[in-house]
């Protein structure tokens, strides 16, 4: 049985009988392949991947419409080296690949800021196959932003089942010890208190024998320290206790209870319980709250635990105590976000403070457990008090999760500039009744 034979493209068939061709027939060989090169246009603008071909000049000769979409090139900027359009790729490693021929397909990930932040996966493949030398390259521009997000939330909510377990164990751990230690030091108290009644009354009774008043004074001095140190003790059990809690709140978050309310007055019901902390630091805030907010059921008390946080780290973050509004200053503002064709409505909550920032290698940590960049309370205790041991960031971001929402952290300072004081917005969904 003779071998099948395969039957050979269009463009070879007119390849091979082109010296033959009259002008009807070149013209029905134009409008053929104008029909076929508007169908691969069609094809490759309907697919979500980006399409580029390079020259073996490294110059782009072609891409789809998904590219601009990815990368913002714009039609009618053919021509340009790919180097200045991607600089993140190693492209003399690529150019290197294709010289060399052989069978590869080349694979880079990287990330880009514009026109929208995104992780994207390339492929390049050149365009001559096997051969050696050089007639070009195609990419493929995948994205993979989602996807990485959703491994980033994946490692996240195995590092909180591994925070939940431990947190348990530590709060029953520590919880029983506790307890004794309170009940004990309460007897303790008791018997303090009993001491010093001893020597108040053994002041007011005739002395029978010399040598008694030394006795007495060294007596009631013994009950004073033994009640100063009582007090400390009692102090540290409530910070310990204070660790618990906070533990237990961060992973059993309470649910929400979702209602009709204001978030202006969450904001101004906020700054009035933290004004005469903000006031002695001489810290100063202004407000730009919209007064024309779409209705949402929100969880007030939650939020305003949120803002606390929020405030306190801004206070915090600013330093020292002031005399003025020199001091620094926190700005907190809240607006509405219209629905658009990339974004669903939403209430934006943003707080910004003067201080230092947040340096750019450590914003994607500042929502773990246990991060901190507050040193005033360890260089003035030599420890970190409960307050500031990084569950505050952790929690908010709990909290504003469960509600639907999503917490971002930043810099005041635009891209390539000193970081301007930290930025915390919070985005909330806008609720149907």
């Amino acid at each position: 049985m003779p071998p099948i034979k395969s039957k050979s493209s269009f463009l070879d068939k007119v390849l091979g009988r082109i010296g033959r061709l009259d002008a009807e027939g070149l013209q029905n060989v134009v409008q053929r392949l104008a029909r076929e090169r508007s169908f691969l246009e069609t094809l490759f603008n309907t697919i979500e991947d980006g399409v580029l071909v390079v020259d073996e000049q490294g110059l782009v000769i072609y891409f789809n419409q998904a590219v601009t979409r990815l990368i913002g090139l714009q039609p009618g900027e053919e021509e340009l080296p790919i180097s200045k359009i991607l600089p993140e790729v190693d492209w003399q490693k690529i150019a290197r690949a294709d010289r060399a021929g052989g069978a590869h397909v080349t694979r880079h990930e990287f990330e880009i800021h514009y026109p929208r932040p995104r992780f994207l996966r390339l492929y390049a493949a050149p365009l001559d196959g096997e051969a050696r030398g050089s007639s070009g390259v195609a990419l493929i521009l995948h994205d993979a932003t989602e996807a990485r997000q959703k491994t980033f939330e994946a490692i996240e909510s195995e590092r909180v089942q591994a925070l939940t377990l431990l947190a348990a164990s530590v709060a029953h751990e520590i919880g029983n010890p506790l307890n004794a230690l309170h009940i004990h030091l309460q007897l303790m108290e008791r018997e303090v208190k009993k001491l010093k009644t001893g020597a108040e009354n053994s002041k007011l009774q005739p002395r029978s024998r010399p040598g008694n008043a030394g006795n007495e004074t060294d007596a009631a001095e013994i009950g004073k320290k033994l009640g100063q140190y009582l007090d400390v003790a009692k102090g540290e059990i409530n910070r310990l206790d204070y660790i618990i809690t906070q533990f237990l709140g961060a992973i059993r978050p309470a649910p929400v209870q979702l209602r009709i309310a204001s978030l202006n007055d969450v904001v101004e019901k906020t700054l009035q319980l933290l004004g005469p902390e903000i006031e002695n630091r001489g810290v100063a805030v202004k407000t730009k709250l919209s007064r024309n907010l779409t209705s949402t059921p929100i969880d007030a008390t939650q939020l305003q635990q949120v803002l606390v946080n929020l405030v306190k780290n801004a206070a915090e973050a600013i330093g020292g105590k002031g005399t003025g509004t020199g001091a620094g200053r926190i700005e907190i503002t809240l607006r509405e976000r219209a629905a658009s064709a990339d974004a669903l409505p939403a209430l934006l909550l943003t707080v910004e403070d003067s201080g230092p920032g947040i340096d750019p290698g450590q914003l994607e940590a500042v929502f773990e457990p246990g991060f901190t960049t507050n040193t005033h309370a360890k260089e003035a205790t030599g420890a970190w008090p409960a307050a500031h041991r990084g569950l505050g960031l952790f929690i908010c971001r709990s909290i504003v999760e469960a509600a639907g929402g999503r917490m971002l952290a930043g810099n005041r300072g635009r891209m390539g500039e000193q970081p301007g004081g930290a930025r915390i917005e919070i985005e909330l969904p806008v609720r149907t009744q």
